[in-house]
């Protein structure tokens, strides 16, 4: 079983930046997926980025260029560097972890990220 802890969500002012963090621990295959996906009241969920073990990034429609994924392997760990921010970027931050055989994806517990003024 694998389990997530996110943290780094916050409240920032337009413009400014915030590093989201997603720790995984427990029986960690090799080779995974991570990433993040944001959900608000009114949008569905959002792909924001995903990384795997090689370092090759996805990311979500209109963020790259303000976000960057990345990753520590020897920590287990994914980092969500989030730049620019916007009032539409207020959201709650899922941390995901892919598993390698296809099997159903593991969520955080959601990190909540406002961007107001």
């Amino acid at each position: 079983q694998v389990q997530l802890v996110e943290s780094g969500g916050g409240l920032v002012q337009p413009g400014g930046s915030l590093r989201l963090s997603c720790a995984a621990s427990g029986s960690i295959w090799s080779h995974y997926t991570m990433g993040w996906y944001r959900q608000t009241p009114i949008t569905q969920s959002e792909l924001v980025a995903t990384i795997t073990t090689g370092d090759s990034a996805n990311y979500g429609d209109s963020l790259k260029g303000r976000f960057t994924i990345s990753r520590d392997n020897a920590k287990n760990t994914v980092y969500l560097q989030m730049n620019s921010l916007k009032p539409e970027d207020t959201a709650i931050y899922f941390c995901l972890f892919a598993p390698p055989d296809g099997s159903r994806w593991i969520w955080g517990q959601g990190t909540q990220v406002v961007v107001s003024s």
